[in-house]
């Protein structure tokens, strides 16, 4: 299980460095990034916040290319960060992926899989779901086909995987902060809050280095 940020194509950014990661891929968030990856993750997290809603009741978008990019960010009171988490079976070569309009920020429902409702969706289109069933979970590829490939797993092995994968958004946001302390130094405070947010973690637990 490994928390993945869906990508898409960063033609013309030049804000700051990104990797050359291939579009509509998934790429796993961890501590090992390298610092264009995590230019990459922070690009794409800021581009998904990156709208005008119609009602707008928001301080005004910023002149500056910077402040207009992150404004979405920095201002909106619910982030998105399109992904998920990624579960592949290493016996079979199945691999469970988050669907359209999921969100990593809602990683947290994995939690009430195994320890409250015992049931969740993760987008559509594949139409992922997970659901408990006694003492394992069984994950769906797409539930809107009959014939889906399935992922089926022990609540106690899914609930090691499940900390596995927090442990890795943890070391991911300590990464970041430290990322974001060299490349944004101008808007470190709000930009680690909001990807501490995003991610349904602590940003008090995380200081850049310094």
């Amino acid at each position: 299980m490994q928390p993945v940020l869906e990508i898409h194509p960063s033609d013309g950014f030049a804000l700051w460095p990104v990797a050359e990661i291939e579009s509509f891929s998934y790429l796993p968030l961890s501590g090992e990034l390298a610092p264009a990856e995590v230019g990459t993750a922070v690009m794409r997290i800021a581009g998904c916040n990156d709208i005008d809603p119609e009602h707008d009741d928001r301080p005004p978008r910023p002149a500056d290319p910077l402040g207009s990019f992150l404004h979405g960010l920095l201002t909106f009171d619910n982030l998105f960060a399109a992904g998920g988490m990624r579960v592949t079976d290493s016996s079979t070569g199945t691999t469970f992926l988050p669907g359209c309009c999921n969100g990593l920020e809602d990683w947290r429902d994995w939690r009430k899989v195994v320890d409250g409702s015992g049931r969740a969706s993760f987008g559509h289109d594949p139409d992922p779901f997970a659901e408990r069933l006694a003492d394992t979970v069984r994950l769906t590829v797409d539930a809107e086909q009959n014939d889906s490939p399935v992922i089926v797993l022990s609540v106690t092995e899914l609930r090691h995987l499940l900390d596995g994968a927090e442990h890795d958004l943890t070391n991911f946001l300590a990464l970041a902060a430290d990322w974001v302390s060299s490349y944004l130094p101008n808007h470190c405070t709000p930009v680690i809050a909001a990807l501490a947010r995003v991610l349904a973690l602590p940003a008090a637990a995380v200081q850049p280095k310094p």
